[in-house]
């Protein structure tokens, strides 16, 4: 499978080559930060067409179908539409916490997807505390929305913000302990150990049952992670208009708009490295023919397709399950979810202690 880490080291030496090395460093962060940025842009673009789309399917609608072909030119509209609205700023708000809480959010949601490794070699921050470094920094966002709804100065902010906050926090614990599963039986957190660690086939397989519960319990919490349906309790149309973004407008709904879908894409894309194995092709054993040819794929297909199922997985739980009430949601996380990964993290550790997985 074909490393861009080849390509990355070329650039790095072609530069170091003609500029001092602190501006051949300056410059290739300035071109890894265009990157990621330009890349966050398209796959929130991806996400919110993607939503509309698989939304309409389930409802038995066409979804947006006018402007464009497919209508993949009305999400370019939108965006030209949030981009120019004007920002109306609210009486008696916390003007600096108020405009502070989307540029946290978005920096939270930029710093995770940062973490995320697309190929080999095409990892951005990739070092060995990366899960951790990750999980810190997607717990960062909860800070935003806190600000939001204290900031906007608005009693239904402020109920949609606590709801979120006491949410977050909440189902953090248990994605935490699934993601802790698989790094008890990889021994590692460095994301392209773990992808490295599934050469000879994904966790899902082979990491026996508490993968598969780890896998599951993961895909619910990082459902109720980023306030997704069935868990969009803080955002509660018919209670709290918007939530804790009911009095931003203009480009500041636009960040925590667009930070919600690139979060779900995030939560869809830990799953695929630690669970499905990352860039790494789907191999059977004894068909050398089949596994040739899924060879010949290149890596950050197979991570964006896996993803993408996964997001699929994600909005079809949305729009199927009805929303939850507060008290069941907390009942969920801290009465079956919390005790079911701690049960599963303990049978893991006997797994590897006693070598039972394949």
């Amino acid at each position: 499978m074909f490393d861009f880490g080849i390509i990355t080291s070329w650039i790095h030496e072609f530069l170091t080559s003609y500029l001092p090395l602190g501006l051949a460093t300056f410059l290739e962060c300035v071109l890894v930060g265009v990157c990621i940025i330009l890349l966050y842009v398209v796959i929130a673009v991806i996400m919110i067409y993607m939503e509309r789309k698989v939304c309409a399917a389930f409802q038995c609608r066409l979804g947006p179908n006018r402007v464009g072909p497919w209508g993949t030119i009305q999400l370019i509209c939108d965006m030209i539409k949030m981009l120019t609205k004007e920002i109306i700023s609210v009486r008696k708000s916390d003007k600096f916490l108020y405009n502070l809480a989307p540029f946290i959010v978005i920096l939270a949601s930029v710093m995770a997807f940062s973490c995320l490794p697309f190929g080999r070699g095409m990892s951005v921050l990739d070092f060995n505390v990366g899960v951790f470094f990750l999980m810190a920094s997607s717990s960062i966002g909860v800070v935003g929305i806190l600000l939001a709804g204290w900031g906007s100065n608005n009693k239904y902010s402020l109920i949609g913000a606590m709801r979120s906050g006491a949410q977050m926090i909440s189902y953090e614990l248990s994605a935490s302990l699934s993601l802790l599963t698989i790094i008890v039986l990889t021994d590692t957190m460095q994301f392209s150990e773990i992808v490295m660690r599934q050469q000879d086939g994904w966790f899902i397989f082979k990491g026996h049952i508490p993968a598969v519960i780890a896998f599951v319990v993961y895909l619910i919490a990082g459902n109720a992670e980023v306030n997704r349906g069935p868990f969009d309790l803080p955002e509660a149309e018919s209670e709290l208009t918007a939530g804790y973004h009911t009095e931003y407008s203009g480009m500041h709904f636009g960040l925590f708009y667009v930070a919600e879908f690139v979060n779900l894409f995030i939560i869809a894309g830990v799953a695929t490295t630690i669970f499905l194995g990352g860039w790494m092709p789907l191999h059977v054993s004894g068909l050398d023919g089949f596994n040739h040819i899924m060879d010949l794929i290149p890596g950050f297909i197979w991570f964006f397709g896996k993803a993408f199922f996964v997001v699929w997985l994600l909005m079809w739980m949305k729009w199927t399950f009805p929303r939850l009430r507060i008290d069941q949601i907390l009942t969920l996380e801290w009465r079956y979810l919390i005790p079911i990964s701690l049960v599963n993290l303990l049978v893991m550790v006997i797994v590897v202690v006693f070598k039972l997985h394949f």
